[in-house]
């Protein structure tokens, strides 16, 4: 499967294929690939460190447009479970797919290519470079024309609203103004997914809104968004659908209302005093 097969597939015509001819068993086989389009995917991933399995079996989707959280008490096998997504732990057993195609046993790098984007929870930007140049680091990989990528830069600065930082030194941001320079950077590689690493980490109460408000920002650009963070309440209060981990598995999913009305999820992560 080359990059660009997999990038172009759903801007691709309709071939003159088995459908059109009425062979039998195209219409079933179109009808799991339509169901597969602008969608990550993770089945029965499964994850083992010196014998004692991390993660067991795990199932969980985005489609795009949508943000998902995948949540659970310390050592419930999320981190594992959300890195072995991003690429950066491999998979022991289990499947990775984005748009119907398997992505499992390709580097993290090549994923970034195919338009999944990684947000760390460390801070990830260039520290020794101004927020405009930030951006224009990606912008110089993904697009040749520097006419095309100065007008991109623009845009994304002004859609961030950090236009009058673009000269700022990185190192001089507050946690929310690097969180927005951060985003505006990976979406400068044109992302369809982003995974998010605990986001809410290391920023100001004040900013925790701002953050939520991106997130709403980047599914409203129909971009999936795949969440951890053990900040369980800003987390469920900007999402769509939710993950509950326990001991390696999937508790639960469903609306946040449905998870925080689940008495399993109460008794092993929230507790009975959680509200919403």
């Amino acid at each position: 499967m080359s990059q660009a097969s997999l990038r172009d597939r759903q801007a691709a015509p309709p071939a003159d294929d088995e459908a059109a001819r009425g062979r039998p068993g195209s219409a079933a086989r179109e009808g799991r690939e339509a169901a597969t389009m602008g969608r990550l995917s993770a089945s029965g991933l499964t994850k083992a460190y010196r014998g004692r399995r991390v993660v067991d079996g795990v199932d969980v989707f985005v489609r795009r447009g949508e943000a998902v959280g995948l949540l659970g008490p310390n050592g419930a096998g999320k981190t594992t479970c959300f890195y072995m997504i991003t690429g950066l732990v491999p998979v022991d057993r289990g499947r990775i797919e984005l748009d119907g195609h398997d992505i499992t046993p390709i580097p993290m790098y090549r994923r970034a290519r195919l338009g999944i984007g990684y947000l760390p929870q460390e801070a990830s930007i260039f520290r020794g470079l101004s927020v405009e140049d930030n951006i224009r680091a990606v912008l110089e990989v993904v697009e040749p024309k520097r006419a095309e990528r100065e007008a991109q830069l623009t845009a994304l600065l002004e859609e961030f609203h950090i236009e009058h930082l673009r000269k700022s030194p990185a190192t001089a941001l507050s946690g929310g103004e690097r969180r927005r320079c951060e985003i505006a950077r990976a979406l400068a590689s044109r992302p369809t997914f982003m995974l998010l690493d605990e986001p809410f980490a290391g920023v100001d109460p004040i900013a925790v809104a701002d953050i939520q408000g991106l997130v709403r920002h980047l599914t409203q650009r129909g971009i999936g968004v795949l969440i951890t963070d053990h900040n369980v309440r800003e987390t469920l209060g900007l999402i769509d659908r939710a993950y509950i981990m326990h001991e390696g598995a999937v508790l639960t999913h469903g609306t946040p209302q449905e998870i925080v009305d689940n008495s399993d999820v109460r008794r092993h992560y929230l507790g009975d005093q959680f509200t919403f």
